[in-house]
């Protein structure tokens, strides 16, 4: 290795680090103004005997019958998944798309591949700690199913505990199955995302406005989430734990949950069915997501101008 390549290995590894600090603080932040629209969605996803409302009917209900603060239950344990969760992709999408692309220009088809890559890790990383956040954010709450075993956990560790104590540890990569085929989500999301970036600064190399930031990062997520909304609603409720285990292997299990979840809920609210809920999530994800890039790229274009580091042009 030569000293040009380990000081490009240098640069390209700082550089990955400012991107996945920048999108983990982004993402805590949205995600923390817009949480109550997040257990809205989570309400409609996996209680089937919910009447699907407007997302302020469900949650004055919740307020209603479970207390003020009930739209930010479960808050912390969803912070830090999601700030693991999107450290780990934005890191991992940055790394292998420098260590790809080497200096060249990223096309659609590029982007598309490193997010599935990144996707794929971050979901074999961080799954556990999404199966904890989905029970302990459902733990409490009023459903309309009687069917749905009440849980009892203390905090982030005693679930974790008692998920591997009574479950087995392989309960901990519950809905890992649909997760991996979700990872078409970000992936799709960066694609697009990554692509109006470059329309915009077609021919002329500029700071995008804050208002660009906002809205294509908002059009890039609403195509992402309605594309893969049904899988979504099938992963929230393997998370959830209620379903009974079978003798069969985890992946003909995995591939029968779903299906069998599809087509359920394809039988007993028709097609509509499977997007019950999506008003409630496109609200949330949509502007989550979009404030998210602005803040990620407000912070790293500030980091890489105080720490004098030109981007490549992978990055433009």
């Amino acid at each position: 290795m030569t000293s040009q390549d380990f000081k490009f290995t240098e640069v390209f590894s700082y550089e990955s680090l400012v991107h996945a600090v920048a999108g983990a603080l982004g993402s805590v932040t949205a995600m923390t103004v817009f949480f109550p629209l997040d257990t809205a969605r989570l309400r409609l996803q996996v209680d089937d005997k919910r009447k699907a409302k407007s997302t302020p009917a469900i949650l004055a209900e919740i307020v209603k019958e479970e207390g003020l603060l009930a739209p930010y239950r479960g808050w912390f344990p969803v912070i830090c998944s999601l700030c693991c969760s999107n450290f780990v992709y934005f890191y991992c999408f940055h790394s292998l798309k420098a260590s790809l692309l080497r200096g060249q220009r990223s096309t659609p088809g590029s982007d598309l591949l490193v997010g599935i890559a990144a996707g794929v890790v971050n979901v074999l990383v961080t799954t556990p700690l999404w199966v904890v956040n989905t029970r302990l954010k459902l733990q409490g709450a009023k459903f309309r199913n009687s069917d749905i075993r009440p849980t009892n956990y203390s905090g982030i560790l005693d679930a974790f505990v008692q998920i591997v104590r009574d479950e087995g540890v392989g309960s901990l990569w519950n809905g890992t199955f649909p997760s991996l085929l979700l990872v078409l989500n970000p992936a799709i999301q960066f694609m697009i995302y990554e692509g109006l970036k470059r329309q915009l600064r077609k021919g002329v190399h500029r700071e995008m406005s804050s208002a660009e930031v906002f809205i294509i990062g908002a059009i890039a997520k609403a195509v992402a989430t309605t594309a893969t909304y049904p899988l979504q609603t099938v992963q929230s409720i393997l998370r959830f734990g209620q379903l009974q285990p079978t003798d069969q292997s985890k992946l003909l299990s995995s591939l029968r949950n779903v299906k069998c979840l599809l087509i359920n809920r394809v039988r007993k609210y028709g097609v509509l069915g499977l997007f019950k809920g999506l008003e409630a999530k496109l609200l949330q994800t949509v502007l989550t997501a979009a404030l998210m890039f602005l803040l990620y790229e407000k912070i790293a274009g500030t980091t890489f101008k105080v720490m004098g580091v030109q981007k490549p042009v992978s990055y433009r």
